[in-house]
């Protein structure tokens, strides 16, 4: 007799005992991550760790070979990337990938193409609160904005669905520390809305400034699994020397600080 799978009572993105193969080789091995609503998720990991391969498969680039991703009681491991869009599941890959001959305002309008035009203008209105520096560079082609503005397309044309859960692969690649220090705190707000957030970083303390719970994967494995105040206070646990690399410790400290700042009680 077969045994039943149960899917788990939770509405998290819950990503159970994920295996995973590209070419002849497995890159992921049995992954277990829960992303919860309201948060910021850290995953953290060297290069060739799994961290994109993972990214893909939970946006139905890539198929597992076994295991499940649940949404509630949804089992998301084998439908298409427009059915896990639709769903709510919105992706950022690495490579801040734009239509770069088109402008800014035509890139967000493309990513709104299967919305009802009132939700479309709502999700763009939503995304420019988010990114005011967008509104300035809005007839401009992709292609002729800085990294760092390319950057809040690509996120802003993530947003505009206003998604469930958005994951986002290597968040400061290639920006310069000022330009992570404005992009990271965004998170957090965003997350502040009730969005789960999956954050992957190449520096650890840059994520850990803004997530509540954190993950290490290295070899395709999840290594560690806790929080990031823990993560933070024992950095012997990150195991790799290339996590502890960071960009500018001066930009980290003061995410810290305005992370800190946003959580003290007004008044």
């Amino acid at each position: 007799m077969t045994a039943t799978v149960e899917a788990p009572a939770t509405t998290n993105l819950r990503i159970e005992d994920l295996h995973v193969d590209r070419g002849a080789r497995e890159v992921l091995e049995g992954v277990s991550i829960d992303i919860t609503p309201g948060e910021v998720t850290a995953l953290l990991g060297p290069n060739g760790a799994g961290k994109s391969s993972l990214v893909l498969t939970v946006g139905g680039a890539l198929r597992a070979t076994s295991g499940h991703i649940w949404l509630g009681d949804q089992d998301l491991s084998h439908r298409k990337p427009e059915k896990i869009r639709a769903l709510g599941i919105a992706v950022v890959p690495e490579g801040r990938r734009l239509l770069r001959d088109l402008t800014v305002e035509d890139n967000l309008r493309v990513a709104t193409y299967t919305m009802p035009r009132g939700d479309a203008a709502g999700g763009i209105d939503h995304a420019l609160e988010l990114f005011p520096e967008l509104r300035k560079r809005w007839d401009v082609t992709a292609g002729q904005l800085s990294g760092g503005e390319q950057q809040m397309v690509v996120l802003a044309q993530a947003l505009v669905s206003r998604p469930k859960f958005i994951l986002v692969d290597e968040l400061s690649l290639g920006l310069a520390p000022v330009i992570v220090k404005r992009l990271a705190p965004v998170l957090s707000d965003v997350a502040a809305t009730g969005v789960g957030v999956l954050l992957i970083e190449q520096f650890a303390h840059v994520a850990l400034a803004v997530s509540k719970s954190a993950y290490v994967i290295e070899g395709g494995q999840i290594r560690y699994k806790g929080t990031a105040a823990e993560l933070k206070e024992r950095p012997e646990l990150l195991q790799s020397a290339y996590l502890l690399r960071d960009a500018d410790e001066g930009v980290v400290e003061e995410i810290e600080a305005e992370a800190d700042a946003e959580e003290q009680p007004k008044g």
